[in-house]
């Protein structure tokens, strides 16, 4: 049976995903998001990092199409504008980062594409990798929240047991009021607005361009991804996903170092590559007029 579906639009996650454990974007992976792109497939970029972080691959990709940032808080057009957003209540906000920092957590709150922090602090180096912007030092975190809009809170640890309990806890304390989720890095819990997710602003992305869920694949690796592969017609993990991704994927492909988004594009999304002709060479005898010879028989003694 043919794996081919009819994909319009591929969403995709980047870090874990279409980027490898380098941070780099693969030759067979761009390869095949440009074929797709050529045959009129929406290429949409669905990442819990800013814009900023992005803006060299949009570019290098010359994507014309809006994107999901922020966890799905901003949906930003390809020239930058910002087209959504969604924001934190202060008042929750103000609960949560009193709350962690009081238990020696970090907090990176999440402004547009600025991440703003009390002070500096070793435990937010990670996020250089991912190519999010410098971390902005401003003092108490909470004195800033009447006069800035934050959109996510990252709060940040050292050891992902306290972190799953850091989890624990705050999903107890803001049941329905907030949502909360990771992505595959465990040393961070991620604080959202309630129902706020990669997939719901990828479904309000695929209807301003007209586009049905059935004919959306979608592609990821993280908790944080789950809503957003629940809500296409196509969704896949690659080998390196949660096992929670796994379990609501359709179909597993290779894992982020060996090229899995370009798997899936070209088992899912392109049309099959063309058979070579196979010309005979002159002299050759034409093997369809050949005479059969039968198993076992020789000349040899």
């Amino acid at each position: 049976m043919s794996e081919k579906r009819d994909i319009r639009m591929i969403a995709c996650d980047l870090d874990g995903t279409l980027l490898n454990n380098k941070h780099q974007m693969s030759a067979r992976t761009e390869l095949a998001l440009r074929k797709a792109m050529a045959r009129g497939i929406q290429v949409v970029l669905a990442t819990g990092k800013t814009r900023a972080s992005a803006v060299s691959l949009i570019e290098r990709l010359g994507l014309r199409t809006p994107g999901v940032f922020v966890q799905g808080l901003q949906v930003y057009n390809a020239d930058g504008t910002l087209r959504y957003q969604e924001t934190l209540p202060s008042d929750l906000a103000r609960r949560v980062i009193t709350y962690a920092e009081m238990r020696g957590f970090g907090v990176v709150a999440y402004s547009g594409n600025r991440l703003l922090v009390r002070a500096k602090d070793s435990r937010f180096d990670f996020l250089a990798a991912y190519h999010e912007p410098p971390v902005e030092p401003i003092g108490n975190l909470v004195n800033h929240l009447n006069t800035l809009s934050i959109n996510k809170l990252l709060v940040v640890g050292t050891e992902p047991t306290a972190v799953r309990n850091m989890r624990w806890q705050l999903e107890q304390q803001h049941n329905g009021k907030l949502t909360i989720t990771m992505s595959a890095v465990s040393i961070n819990v991620e604080v959202l607005p309630f129902g706020a997710s990669k997939g719901k602003a990828v479904m309000a992305v695929a209807r301003d361009l007209a586009i049905a869920p059935e004919h959306i694949m979608a592609i990821g690796d993280g908790e944080n991804d789950i809503e957003m592969l629940q809500y296409v017609g196509w969704g896949v993990a690659v080998a390196n996903a949660s096992p929670k991704l796994k379990q609501v994927a359709r179909a597993i492909v290779a894992d982020n170092n060996h090229d899995g988004v370009a798997e899936a594009v070209e088992r899912f999304a392109l049309p099959p590559e063309p058979k070579p002709e196979v010309t005979p060479i002159d002299g050759a005898p034409d093997s369809s007029t050949a005479p059969d010879v039968p198993l076992g028989d020789s000349d040899a003694q």
